[in-house]
């Protein structure tokens, strides 16, 4: 038996190392989106700019071919979220990465509340707490369609897909106090107060 296939790299890293301001950027979104590291930053960068790289080779393209694989892109981006459905080249090529990071299941669960930060929405990700219909996902990295933005829940077998969970109480109480007025000073007193009460106990 010959040598097991070599595993092509699915993205593509900086071509220059020290460019101060890329490495800014890069670590102002570990610390906003909650990536492991850089090189997560750069797989999603690759997918990014084959997206803009069909586009711009869609504009030498014969016009009625470059309006089939057009609608067939547009299509596609519209399906997760990152475009409207009618959007043109010049939108495809506008798009920004945090378009693409926003789509990641890590940043779904936490812009839905079902995480308290986006390093805990990690967490639950890979100890298998979240699925997407019915499928048990496991990669932060994973993006979330339009339809399936309804679909993400607890794994029923996980113990956070009780309402009662402690952790999804803290996240809950914010949200109900928000409503009626309440300061995010007087919510933290109140669950250290409730904290101290069961400790007593």
């Amino acid at each position: 038996m010959g040598d097991p296939k070599k595993q092509r790299k699915k993205y593509s890293t900086p071509s220059h190392p020290w460019q101060k301001e890329r490495i800014d950027e890069e670590k102002a979104l570990m610390k906003e989106y909650g990536f492991k590291n850089k090189r997560e930053i750069w797989k999603i960068s690759s997918i990014l700019n084959k997206y803009k790289q069909q586009a711009k080779r869609l504009i030498a393209l014969p016009i009625k071919q470059a309006e089939i694989e057009q609608k067939q892109l547009i299509q596609k981006l519209f399906s997760l979220g990152i475009t409207g459905e009618n959007a043109k080249t010049d939108d495809i090529l506008s798009l920004s990465l945090k378009d693409l990071i926003e789509r990641r299941l890590q940043t779904r669960i936490y812009r839905q509340n079902m995480a308290k930060s986006v390093r805990q929405a990690r967490q639950y990700i890979t100890h298998n707490h979240i699925m997407i219909n019915d499928k048990l996902i496991t990669s932060p990295s994973y993006l979330v369609k339009k339809t399936e933005e309804s679909l993400i829940k607890f794994v029923p077998s996980s113990s956070l897909s009780d309402p009662e969970h402690p952790e999804r109480k803290i996240i809950e109480m914010p949200k109900i106090a928000a409503k009626k007025g309440i300061s995010e000073h007087a919510q933290k007193s109140s669950i250290f107060d409730k904290t101290k009460s069961r400790a007593k106990k």
